[in-house]
């Protein structure tokens, strides 16, 4: 196999800036499907990550839920429970004629949150009764190296853009680790893991970046990635040219929009928008996105809004159900 074929390279992940997202592709669909909409044409749900609406949530989960369902969606990516038992999540979701089909947990469990640090059979119960079978990293393990944020640190951001450049090699492979003895053990129990990424992933290490460290050191057998559409383009890089490049590797989506005024940084932080409201060109990203695998898709939207963020969840899922 080529050397280039194993890498995504930096040239390819770093060197592309958002402008290279106009560039023209090949025609993925036929000329009868050319007004059909993206998901309905594959027969696909528009999925919400409920981050998006997690403050209203946390309020009232019944309530927020049914509005979820009356926005336009069908299946829900979870980032915790809220503080609530997976039995009552279900049965927020079951009356609201939802689905979960995967979340995101953190490396240890705490306050009745699961945990990657749980048993494989444990946690494997809980996801049974959520009815869902993909479980994500949401983020990196920080190195315990690195210096602890103060009060100096300016956010957590800032803390980012502060300790980035101390980021390794090693620390990524360090994760990489995880994912691959988490991975073996979750599928042997049913579930199949991936990695979210945010836009620390792609400061540049020498010619390389974090990205592309844990795509070389995970066994794609066992370690999937969520891509996060709005990090990838917040950092400077073309989610097209890595979707096509590492093709398989990539099983569920965070459909992100964001602002042409968003700079590129690797500290998480962009300029937010619904989706079809900011500059990213949502059909070539979704034709390119099936072609190479991805069959779960999920609007996510970070603060700050300009309103009511249930009200921006609509907006999004409209310009999804339309757009052809």
């Amino acid at each position: 196999m080529d050397a280039d074929d194993t890498t995504i390279g930096r040239r390819r992940v770093l060197g592309a800036a958002v402008a290279g997202l106009g560039l023209s592709l090949p025609g993925l669909r036929t000329m009868g499907a050319e007004t059909v909409p993206f998901f309905k044409l594959h027969h696909l749900p528009i999925g919400l990550q409920l981050y998006t609406v997690g403050a209203a949530a946390r309020k009232d989960l019944k309530g927020t839920l049914s509005r979820v369902a009356a926005a336009g969606y069908q299946t829900v990516e979870l980032a915790g429970l809220y503080g609530n038992s997976p039995q009552a999540m279900r049965k927020a979701a079951d009356d609201a004629g939802l689905k979960y089909t995967s979340i995101h947990i953190q490396p240890q469990s705490a306050k009745g949150e699961p945990g990657f640090d749980q048993p494989p059979e444990v946690l494997a119960a809980s996801m049974q009764v959520l009815g869902l079978d993909d479980v994500v990293l949401p983020m990196f393990l920080m190195p315990e190296h690195l210096p602890k944020p103060d009060s100096k640190s300016g956010g957590y951001a800032g803390y980012l853009d502060q300790v980035g450049p101390l980021i390794t090699v090693d620390d990524w492979k360090v994760t990489a680790a995880f994912l691959n003895t988490k991975g073996a053990a979750l599928q042997k129990v049913g579930l199949r893991l991936s990695y979210h990424n945010h836009n620390v992933e792609f400061r540049p290490i020498g010619d390389t970046c974090g990205l592309e460290i844990l795509l070389e050191n995970t066994d794609p057998k066992v370690v999937h990635f969520e891509m996060d559409v709005g990090w990838v383009a917040a950092g400077g890089a073309d989610p097209i040219k890595i979707l096509e490049h590492r093709k398989g590797r990539f099983k569920m989506m965070h459909v992100k929009d964001l602002m042409a005024t968003t700079k590129t940084n690797y500290a998480m932080q962009q300029d937010p928008a619904e989706v079809g409201n900011g500059m990213l060109p949502w059909r070539k990203i979704l034709d390119v996105a099936y072609a190479t695998g991805v069959r779960k898709f999920f609007v996510e939207q970070e603060p700050p809004f300009k309103g009511d963020p249930l009200d921006s969840i609509a907006i999004s899922a409209k310009y999804l159900s339309m757009i052809a």
